[in-house]
């Protein structure tokens, strides 16, 4: 079995204590034993990113541009073996192993870009002889804390601009998925990068991410998971004055009109509520339908569902992969139950025996249920949609935007004036108009409001604004 190591300084470092990933598709898979670490190696990580920050802080944007188009030209090159390894760690398909890897060759290749077209303003004061230029200037040492659901994609979205802007950066990967950040660690050693500018802390949240949060050296800690543990790096942050960006849940509403084409209401509902095997904060756990579609919507919605092809992830039929992992999977049953207890009616959700070990559960859709059922309140995270039946438009909106999340929410319909006014009134980061909630572009700044994020956004061009402070300087001429 390979044994895998932590990047520190440059160095790869063993720490002993090595953890196996498991396949969830073929629990006899072990795709490698991984080395965790706890505070002390946080301790010499911090070390080291400090002692690498005055360099790269001054490095210039042609060699900040120069790593990070190698390391995204690199997976791009590398992408049907990257895409195979997420799949086996995570249970994703293929093809979405393999896309999600290209996402992270993108994201690298557009903070590339980043890097050569920072700006600024200089601007005249409003006192005689005095210039003003605004300029940006690196957060310093970045913690970067990211989940099991998307192990390449958020690691690289989050560790491409940090390095873009200046920053210094060490990574803790979901333990339940250190496959693909440490395959980031190796591309961006071999294609480069100077020691203690990206250093890899593989380990327990409730040690190395814990460390962290709580370390004075580090200067800003970007987070996606839990609301419960961003609500406590919050917390902590806060006493520390570090800065913190925080990407939590959603409970996503999708909203279907009378007037919407099911031919195109279908596949987005079926998307944006199944595919990954639900494991993601944008997916549309709540479909909302109006009344006069509602019981032609519930036919087609069933029948795609209960067609839906569960297995191997790197079958190439398979549709739908595995649950992660033996507690999310018992979690996601749990919650069938509480459907079943609260009233609804159930199509599927049972646990699945395929004739291979793994984590297999078959898409849940749940009829007849209301908004103040815990099953739309609550983060179920798996393959588990809930259908709800409104009279109008009005109670659709009211009913989408009754939830403590806010992150991204959905409308079918023919009508551009319904699409408007969801769009504007939707309480949510981000508003799709006959498409999935889940999806979304690498350019363009992603996030929500209410419990779903707290600070700056990601991605895009916005993420200057977490990864960066502005100074202000005055320079007098006369």
């Amino acid at each position: 079995m390979t044994k895998h190591e932590n990047l520190i300084g440059g160095k790869w470092v063993s720490f002993g204590n090595y953890h196996d990933n498991i396949n969830p598709s073929d629990t006899s898979d072990v795709i490698g034993s991984y080395s965790y670490g706890d505070a002390s190696s946080v301790d010499a990580a911090v070390e080291a990113a400090r002692a690498a920050q005055p360099g790269w802080r001054n490095a210039t944007p042609q060699a900040r541009h120069d790593l990070l188009d190698a390391v995204g030209n690199t997976i791009a090159a590398r992408k049907d073996e990257i895409g195979r390894l997420l799949s086996r760690e995570e249970g994703k398909t293929l093809a979405e192993g393999i896309g999600e890897t290209m996402r992270a060759s993108q994201v690298f290749k557009f903070f590339a870009g980043e890097c050569l077209r920072q700006s600024g303003d200089l601007q005249a004061s409003v006192r005689p002889d005095i210039d003003i230029e605004v300029t940006r200037e690196p957060v310093g040492v970045v913690g970067i804390v990211t989940p099991w659901n998307f192990p390449i994609a958020i690691p690289a979205w989050k560790t491409a601009p940090a390095l873009a802007y200046g920053n210094c950066v060490i990574l803790k990967p979901a333990d339940l998925t250190p496959g693909c950040a440490h395959m980031i660690a190796q591309i961006l050693d071999e294609c480069g990068c100077p020691p203690g500018v990206f250093n890899l802390v593989m380990g327990r949240g409730s040690k190395v991410g814990e460390a962290l949060i709580t370390h004075t050296g580090i200067d800003a800690i970007s987070f996606t998971g839990s609301v419960a543990t961003g609500h406590h790096i919050a917390e902590v942050c806060g006493k520390s004055r570090k800065k913190v960006q925080l990407e939590m849940g959603g409970k996503n509403p999708m909203v279907v009109l009378n007037d919407a084409d099911l031919s195109v209401a279908v596949p987005a509902c079926l998307n944006g509520t199944f595919f990954s095997t639900g494991q993601r904060c944008t997916a549309s756990s709540r479909l909302i339908v109006e009344a006069g579609i509602h019981d032609a919507f519930v036919d087609a919605m069933t029948k795609a569902v209960t067609d839906l092809k569960v297995g191997n992830a790197l079958d190439a039929s398979t549709q739908i992969g595995p649950v992660v992992d033996e507690k999310q999977l018992n979690s996601n049953l749990a919650y069938v139950e509480l459907a079943k207890k609260e009233g609804a009616e159930v199509i599927g959700g049972q646990r699945l025996e395929l004739g291979q070990t793994g984590f297999y559960q078959a898409p849940a859709l749940f009829l007849g249920t209301n908004n103040d059922m815990r099953i739309n309140r609550e983060e179920i995270f798996g393959p588990c949609g809930s259908i709800l039946k409104v009279s109008d438009f009005d109670e659709a909106l009211a009913v989408a935007n009754d939830t403590d999340f806010g992150l991204s929410a959905g409308i079918c319909t023919a009508s551009l004036k319904s699409a408007r006014d969801f769009k504007r009134q939707a309480q949510a980061g981000m508003v799709m108009v006959n498409l999935p909630t889940a999806g979304v572009d690498y350019h363009v700044p992603f996030g929500g409001s209410k419990g779903s994020s707290f600070g700056a956004r990601e991605q895009g061009r916005y993420a200057v604004e977490f990864y960066t402070t502005v100074k202000t300087s005055y320079i007098y001429a006369g």
